[in-house]
């Protein structure tokens, strides 16, 4: 008889439990399980849901890829994709430049830095719904932003009730909210570029604007990624402002995605295509993030 045949048998499974590889897959088990009964299950409901419809007399059937059929078909759905793509390709460069530009200047030694910094970052702190009240109160027809314009000699502007100005104006809303969020992550990435760079570059003449240019920006290039696809993500999701302040109009000028698979599923009750159209949506984000992955992948 051998030695290993005394031992109790699960002994190898009872080490992998105390060992560091159990240890740590303790303290992973909530996040892996809340990912799973948050994330995981509701996509895989909403997948299988996409493929069915429910009737109150009919009952619930089996029709395939006929809910989708039925979306890009439908012209409020493609009004939908387009303002949601339209938004995506304004609003991402726009909120990416403003935090890398400010990223920038408040990473500077200049007078003033430290509390213009807390003034950009102070909006992060307000919730996105109160936010979008603020901002209805400062975009009213006799609110603060007419009567700034009243003062450089601009007539009054319809901000909300335009459609071609209403998209615009939520952009400016979120862009407040989310530029000194990702301006933040930016800095942290700047602050890790080491100082000698600088120093020598100054030593061979380079510019300000050739730092930034051939120091800066390659070196920030990995949290630019995770900032970029992050931001873009984010603004896939947008729903209460355009709740708050629009309910996706006027003439659906600002009836991005999320608000359409709202209306869909709590105003119209039509769920089984709200699913699909939430399926649609994923789709989008995957394929955007993947490319933007592809276009900032570098190599080391």
């Amino acid at each position: 008889m051998t030695a290993s045949r005394g031992r109790p048998r699960g002994g190898g499974a009872r080490r992998v439990l105390t060992g560091p590889a159990g240890i740590a897959l303790l303290f992973l088990l909530p996040a892996l399980v809340s990912l799973v009964v948050l994330r995981l299950a509701p996509a895989a409901v909403a997948l299988v849901d996409s493929f069915f419809r429910t009737t109150l007399l009919g009952g619930t059937s089996f029709v395939g890829l006929g809910n989708y059929a039925e979306l890009f078909g439908n012209p409020d759905f493609q009004n939908s994709i387009a303002v949601t793509l339209l938004f995506t390709v304004l609003i991402n460069p726009l909120q990416i430049a403003a935090a890398f530009l400010l990223a920038v200047l408040f990473t500077r030694r200049a007078a003033g830095s430290r509390f213009w910094r807390s003034m950009v970052i102070l909006p992060i702190a307000v919730p996105p719904a109160v936010s979008a009240v603020i901002w209805s109160v400062i975009y009213r027809p006799d609110g603060l932003a007419n009567g700034f314009l009243a003062v450089i000699g601009i007539p009054p502007q319809p901000f909300l009730t335009s459609q071609y100005q209403a998209l615009l104006s939520i952009m400016i809303l979120l862009s407040w909210i989310g530029v000194g969020y990702w301006m933040m992550f930016l800095i942290a990435g700047i602050n890790d570029i080491p100082a000698s760079y600088y120093e020598a570059a100054s030593l061979d003449g380079a510019s300000s604007w050739r730092q930034l240019w051939a120091i800066t920006l390659p070196l920030v290039r990995r949290p630019l990624a995770f900032v970029l696809v992050a931001d873009t993500v984010s603004n896939f999701l947008v729903f209460a402002p355009v709740q708050i302040l629009t309910k996706g109009g006027p003439n659906g000028s600002t009836n991005l995605l999320m608000y359409d698979i709202y209306t869909r599923a709590f105003t119209f009750g039509d769920i089984n295509r709200a699913q699909a159209e939430v399926v649609i949506l994923v789709l989008i984000t995957v394929v955007i993030v993947a490319l933007q992955f592809r276009l900032l992948k570098t190599e080391d």
